[in-house]
């Protein structure tokens, strides 16, 4: 088994993952998001993605994307550490940051099978469905019912009381 280091891997060599991948006749999917402080729900929504196929690269937004999208004071973690933290699970094969607002580039350049999207979608709202649909990837949703949240637990921290 490899090390949750080497499981992170440059942007550049995405494309060669994805070739080296299907010449070994396996089934990838591609899962994506910010991974600011894991909880339970992004655990079953990567283990749901990789029941999907044979391989799972996740594609761990960079710093700069996770403030556009969450706003001030995020990510609470930098994204090599969501990147770490990412890979050390079992389920996950390969992770890459990126640094889009949305995976298309991503699904370009790897060319998965599938395209696994959390609960908070459906198939029709995944921002990245017409250029899946173009290149014949599938999209899935996965993972559990979307009541989980980084933004809801950063407020009960917030307010536990402190010793």
């Amino acid at each position: 088994m490899r090390t949750a280091a080497a499981k992170i891997i440059e942007r550049r060599e995405l494309s060669g993952i994805g070739a080296k991948l299907r010449s070994e006749g396996k089934k990838i999917v591609l899962a994506n998001g910010c991974f600011d402080i894991l909880h339970v729900g992004h655990v079953r929504y990567l283990a749901g993605a990789r029941a999907e196929g044979d391989a799972l690269v996740v594609g761990v937004n960079a710093d700069s994307g996770v403030q556009g999208l969450k706003g001030l004071g995020r990510p609470v973690l930098d994204e090599r550490a969501r990147a770490a933290l990412v890979a050390a699970l079992r389920e996950v094969d390969y992770v890459v940051i990126f640094a889009e607002p949305t995976v298309e580039q991503l699904l370009t350049e790897l060319r998965p099978d599938v395209h696994a999207k959390g609960t908070d979608y459906t198939v029709e709202t995944v921002p990245e469905k017409a250029i899946a649909d173009r290149l014949g990837i599938r999209v899935a949703i996965v993972g559990d019912r979307k009541d989980h949240s980084t933004r809801e637990l950063l407020q009960k921290v917030r307010k536990a009381p402190h010793d």
